[in-house]
């Protein structure tokens, strides 16, 4: 661990510091930081889930109905365990999690990054991926810092060759959040590029040899997409249809897969008229994040998991409808996007880098301030 306690500081210095200007805002304006980080938006549905269990369901004026069982089950059972454990409220149960979880994901973000491009570079990578637009989220009661987490440890376990941790890490992140499907299309991936290699090497080497990796790399396989299989089929049963109630539930709150078309009519229409500042900052960033994939495929050239499990989170997030201004927040996980960047600021003059990270910064803690005080719009 002590190889990543630079990155490690650095990325709690840039979240404290984003945390103590929104606290200062806050109270400025007679509002409570923590009731702004733990009760805001979908972290009230995660502490009720953990309180009363799954069950409740909105009907809305417009017809819209939205049903609890939309939000996935591992983050609200570790808030139930918590508050079982100590005395503390769901909401702070939440942001102990959140807040430990941020800090084990900044570790794994560094280990990939140190095992792809050196030591520099991935204490970059960490300050910058704690110092997105968006980075408020990291701190809050939500649940993009646990997939994360369980995200980019299964990717270090996956280019060190611990198959079987990769594949039990992407299987908690599947329980995570409904993108956690991406590292475990990530594993089976490099699942099945590994099992192809050993084919093709197998007569060249010991059978038992050949054999153990084989069960290992298949099991792994087997188990990356058990946690988000095995909770769409448990609400799949719970509403009478197995393998499409999930995505009723889904579309219940207008969350869809259409390949883009919902998001594309969205950016027809408010390109046409007055719109709100986060609508427009979902749009560039979302572009950006397109951008920073061209990048990372054409130019980096990372491995295949690292490829897909950022490829995948792109894709759900550029073509899937419903909630614009969240996407951002959707990307928060595909932390490699940032590997050009950082690479780039590691070669630069460091005048020019502290010149960016400081713009970064500024960006960071205001659109923080904005998102949970002056947006009249979820994150």
């Amino acid at each position: 661990m002590h190889r990543a306690a630079p990155a490690l500081g650095l990325f709690a210095a840039a979240r404290l510091t984003g945390m103590l200007v929104l606290a200062g805002w806050a109270w400025h304006i007679g509002r409570s930081p923590r009731a702004l980080l733990a009760k805001s938006w979908d972290s009230e549905w995660y502490t009720r889930i953990a309180a009363h269990g799954y069950g409740r369901t909105l009907h809305w004026p417009d017809g819209v109905v939205q049903s609890d069982l939309a939000f996935f089950p591992l983050y609200p059972g570790l808030v139930r365990a918590v508050t079982t454990l100590l005395p503390v409220t769901g909401g702070t149960a939440g942001l102990i999690l959140s807040w430990l979880a941020a800090g084990a994901a900044a570790w794994g973000i560094f280990l990939v990054g140190e095992r792809l491009y050196g030591r520099p570079t991935a204490v970059v990578l960490v300050l910058l991926w704690g110092l997105l637009p968006h980075s408020i989220v990291l701190t809050m009661a939500y649940t993009e810092p646990l997939m994360t987490a369980f995200a980019a440890w299964s990717l270090y376990a996956l280019l060190t060759g611990r198959w079987l941790w990769a594949g039990t890490l992407a299987a908690l992140a599947g329980l995570s959040r409904p993108n956690g499907i991406a590292i475990a299309a990530a594993v089976l991936a490099a699942a099945a590029y590994e099992l192809w290699r050993e084919r093709g090497r197998g007569h060249g080497r010991a059978r038992g040899d050949g054999g153990a990796t084989v069960w290992r790399v298949s099991a792994a396989a087997a188990l990356a997409p058990a946690g988000w299989l095995s909770y769409l089929l448990w609400v799949g049963a719970r509403r009478g249809d197995l393998l499409g109630g999930y995505f009723a539930v889904q579309d219940g709150w207008t969350s869809r897969f259409d390949f883009g078309d919902g998001a594309l009519r969205f950016v027809r229409d408010m390109l046409r008229g007055p719109t709100q500042f986060g609508f427009g900052m979902a749009l560039l960033l979302t572009a950006a994040g397109v951008l920073l994939f061209a990048l990372l495929a054409l130019v980096e050239r990372p491995p295949l998991p690292v490829l897909v499990y950022t490829g995948v989170l792109v894709v759900i997030t550029v073509c899937g409808s419903g909630f614009f201004e969240s996407k951002p927040r959707f990307l928060l996980p595909a932390f490699p996007l940032l590997m050009p960047l950082a690479q780039a600021l590691t070669k630069a003059r460091p005048r020019a880098a502290i010149v960016v990270v400081t713009a970064l910064a500024g960006l960071s803690f205001g659109y923080g301030v904005y998102a949970l005080t002056l947006a009249r719009m979820a994150l």
